[in-house]
């Protein structure tokens, strides 16, 4: 198991700083690993730079992920399925891929399922022996504009095809006339969960894992709800919660109305409060935040005191320069858009936002691995890895406290929801 990262072209660290393998070189891993199957889940696909006015240096990496894909289903002949979000326009991308590149697509329509929602997972399952989870939508910003983080793990049929029930689900819905099962036939079930995980030796270093998915309509007999899995991780801290989201919300955001809930919100003052734990939240700043984050955000800071009783949550802003004038000009670039959280017993990576409408109507999926390690060197210490992530990004220069952070809006803000739902 592999942390892969993609940092934003111009967006340094002090010298000796945690540095992982980047995406773009994570997922060519993968497709080079291929022999049989690429199968992917993707909430937009905009890996070529069709969707630019004008020529930009750092979508080369994109345009090479696609011209790997379609090479690999028309020249190596490998099978290619893609379950797609319901695009809108239409997926150049993934069009391309099927007339050229022999791939299925399926596109699924949560909205029609449930209501409201979309598609927001991002995956790659390879030969159903590994695989790719994390931030990184299939976009070329993905790899050099975008901060991203995301879990590789090879050579592990027993989770790769576990993941692959996650995918196969997506798959059975991603017709016009799917709709959701009353009970998921038995195929979909898994006895990989919160209370039965897996047990894997992570590079040497022996982990308990498992999957957990979201919405909860989407998940079979024995699937861990996303959710569930977040606030489990979160009451099984002893001394530490850190968490790294684009964006927070107690709230629900796309749902009309919008409704208050404060599931992970509460769990989280719970710990700090009933516990002592020290909670540590880093949220993303961005052209594109919500005018109504900050007041959340300073909600839960405000019980940070160190009277009695002693509440130690602490909220920083992270923000991605526009170090250059090409830089400003890419739409929807230069943001951290990781979802993950650290404690001193698990990692979890996610592919949510954290706000209500991820967890009841959103196809997304968690990755939690547990690792109690001694010692901290191990190179198989996923955990720490996480956790040395976290703190170089807390104490770097992008990284701001919450009160001393300027909250500025350009005149043009919108709330527009695709813009929002990255």
């Amino acid at each position: 198991m592999t942390i892969v990262e993609s940092i934003p072209e111009n967006l340094t660290y002090k010298a000796g700083s945690p540095s992982h393998m980047s995406t773009y070189h994570g997922l060519m891993r993968l497709m080079e690993y291929a022999t049989e199957s690429i199968e992917i889940a993707s909430f937009y696909w905009t890996l070529r730079p069709s969707d630019l006015p004008f020529h930009d240096n750092s979508t080369w990496q994109g345009e090479s992920v696609f011209d790997t894909l379609m090479s690999a289903g028309k020249d190596r002949h490998l099978k290619i399925k893609i379950v797609q979000n319901k695009p809108d326009p239409p997926n150049k991308d993934t069009e391309e891929l099927a007339k050229y590149g022999g791939a299925e697509v399926r596109t699924l329509d949560v909205g029609r399922l449930l209501g409201s929602g979309i598609l927001h997972t991002k995956m790659w399952l390879i030969d159903r022996q590994h695989f790719y989870v994390g931030s990184a939508n299939l976009d070329w910003r993905s790899l050099t504009q975008v901060k991203e983080l995301g879990a590789l793990i090879t050579n592990c049929s027993c989770m790769a095809q576990d993941m692959g029930k996650l995918f196969d689900a997506y798959w059975y819905l991603g017709t016009n006339t799917s709709s959701i099962p009353s009970q998921w036939p038995p195929t979909y079930n898994t006895n990989i969960n919160n209370n039965s995980t897996m047990k894997i030796n992570y590079n040497g270093t022996m982990a308990t894992t498992y999957l957990s998915s979201s919405p909860p309509p989407f998940c079979a007999s024995g699937r861990t709800n996303d959710i569930d899995a977040i606030v489990s991780v979160i009451h099984q801290a002893e001394k530490f919660v850190y968490i790294a989201v684009m964006d927070y919300f107690p709230t629900t955001q796309f749902i009309s109305p919008r409704k208050y809930w404060p599931v992970i919100d509460d769990a989280l003052r719970r710990a700090a409060f009933d516990r002592k734990i020290t909670v540590k939240l880093l949220v993303s700043f961005w052209e594109h935040t919500w005018k109504d984050n900050p007041v959340y955000l300073k909600s839960l800071s405000e019980l940070w005191h160190y009277t009695y009783p002693k509440i130690d949550i602490q909220v920083r802003i992270f923000v991605v320069p526009a170090f250059t004038e090409a830089q400003k000009k890419i739409p929807y670039g230069r943001v951290n858009h990781n979802k993950y959280m650290v404690t001193d017993k698990t990692a979890y990576i996610g592919t949510s936002n954290w706000s209500g409408d991820y967890f009841i109507t959103t196809g997304g999926i968690g990755l939690i691995v547990n690792q109690n390690v001694t010692d901290p060197s191990q190179n198989g210490n996923v955990r720490q890895q996480l956790q040395d992530i976290f703190v170089r990004d807390w104490y770097s220069q992008y990284s701001t406290e919450i009160y001393k952070f300027n909250f500025t809006w350009p005149k043009h803000h919108s709330h527009h929801h695709d813009v929002t739902e990255l």
